[in-house]
């Protein structure tokens, strides 16, 4: 008996095209689900490292705050100029190395990490050279600015005891920088957590039981600043992670010093307009009518803004890293697929933010001071924090581009532009000349970080992603080339 003739359906070419089109799309989304998961495990530990470095000057703050107005008042100059003219411009310049590091890791190019880690932490600490001299004369320099004798005096001391924890922080950034790269963000955390940990009880002891007020703040700041690059030095020289991308401390290190600077200096450049720009709004805050409420006002909001911020600064680590070692691995699609994934992120974290301080602004102020003036005024000033998120978390993520692409100066026009030719002007105009106060100063620098938004975004949408691969390959084989065609 013969079998019977069995017929199998033969998919037509419309059937066919369907079902490619289905597979595309599942790939697509197995991607974009794989690419999430990168950028949230990178981001989520540095998000914790930033809070937990940023609390040190909190718990400084507050220390200080029990020993009187006097006390509080210096210490709080104190971290402000520290800041300003410090540790922000070796952030700056140690974020160079996230093109570096994370295009040679990229690149399978191991040995040089280490070298660009030694160039990083040559450079920075020739660089604390001159700051630790205008340092010890921060108590001069704020007198001839007119600042109160007796607070002159504790924030310059303040100053001078944080000079050992400067020289800490240059060595301990280009570490973490470093690891960043190689995304072995769990030593960082465990780290920063711990140092800010140790602080509580050793600035307590420090600031109460030994008598020396502020400066044991300072100290207890500067001894933890050292323990954290320790516990990193330690971690990179002797763990098994970190094998292939240490090496020994050779010439080369030394005779490509210029390699580095090229970009740590656009980097820090970038980083400092911005930074400055806020810290400028809290001096010009100083010069309105009844200046200790508007100061106390935009202290608040600066605070706050500041605190927020380590979510999209988390975020824009995380795609730094992610598009410094694709390009470097010659994958521009896996870069500009990241750059995609994290925009989704951050405007959804952001609106997830703005949405609840909005809800909560009856009860900001109260975070900061009983004064019911203050609590007011902070509350009507809510509405525009909300949009400050929204815009600080799209340009924080699009400075991570910048970043891991190798635009720094870019970035650095960008945000001359943005702040010292639009939002700053128009800050003074609103704030002096139209008689807005606190709030017209904040429209005129949240009116700044909108326009860097948009033309940060305009620019990351002109990238040519092909050719960032191939300038990325030869930047890690050959050294630091011109930009000139890195966009449409």
């Amino acid at each position: 008996m013969e079998e019977p003739l069995v017929v199998y359906p033969v998919p037509n070419e419309e059937e066919g095209e369907e079902s490619g089109i289905r597979r595309g799309r599942r790939r697509l989304f197995g991607e974009i689900k794989e690419e999430g998961g990168r950028l949230g495990r990178l981001a989520g530990p540095m998000v914790a490292v930033t809070l937990s470095q940023y609390s040190l000057q909190v718990i400084s703050n507050m220390m200080a705050g029990h020993l009187g107005e006097l006390s509080l008042s210096s210490v709080a100059i104190g971290n402000s100029l520290v800041t300003v003219t410090g540790f922000s411009l070796l952030l700056g310049m140690a974020s160079g190395m996230e093109t570096l590091c994370g295009q040679a890791y990229g690149a399978k190019q191991y040995q040089k990490l280490g070298i660009h880690m030694y160039r990083a932490i040559l450079s920075l600490v020739l660089v604390c050279l001159p700051i630790s001299i205008l340092w010890v004369f921060m108590e001069r320099i704020l007198c001839f600015m007119g600042q109160e004798p007796q607070i002159s005096q504790e924030a310059g001391k303040y100053v001078v005891w944080m000079i050992p924890g400067l020289f800490a922080y240059a060595i301990s950034q280009p570490l973490m920088k470093f690891l960043q790269s190689q995304s072995l963000t769990l030593p960082m955390f465990l780290s920063s957590f711990l140092t800010m940990v140790l602080h509580i009880p050793l600035c307590w002891l420090l600031v109460f039981k030994t008598g020396l007020g502020n400066v044991g703040a300072a100290l207890s700041m500067s001894m933890l600043y050292w323990l954290n690059a320790l516990i990193l030095g330690l971690y990179i020289t002797y763990s098994e992670s970190c094998k292939m991308t240490r090496s020994p401390i050779t010439k080369e290190a030394f005779r490509g010093i210029n390699e580095f600077l090229r970009l740590a200096i656009p980097s820090a450049t970038m980083m400092c307009l911005e930074w400055w720009s806020f810290e400028l709004l809290i001096l010009l805050s100083g010069l309105l009518p009844n200046p200790k409420l508007e100061t106390a006002v935009l202290s608040v909001c600066l605070t706050s803004i500041s605190c927020l911020y380590a979510i999209p600064y988390g975020l824009s680590a995380a795609v730094s890293t992610r598009v410094s070692n694709e390009l470097g691995a010659g994958n521009p699609r896996r870069a500009r697929l990241a750059v995609h994934v994290v925009m989704v992120m951050a405007l959804t974290e952001a609106v997830l933010v703005s949405v609840t301080l909005f809800a909560l602004r009856r009860v900001v102020g109260y975070a900061y001071t009983n004064e019911k003036e203050v609590i007011d005024y902070v509350m009507e000033i809510v509405p525009l924090l909300c949009i400050s998120v929204i815009m600080d978390s799209l340009q924080g993520v699009l400075s991570g581009v910048a970043r891991g692409c190798g635009w720094q100066h870019i970035g650095a026009y960008v945000n001359l532009g943005a702040f010292y030719l639009f939002g700053i002007p128009v800050a003074l105009v609103l704030g002096f000349l139209l008689h807005k106060r606190g709030k017209g100063l904040w429209i005129g620098i949240l009116g700044g970080a909108t326009l860097q938004t948009v033309l940060l975004l305009i620019i990351t949408g002109c990238i040519n992603w092909q050719q960032q691969a191939k300038m990325a390959k030869e930047r890690t084989l050959e050294g630091i080339l011109p930009l000139e065609n890195g966009l449409k």
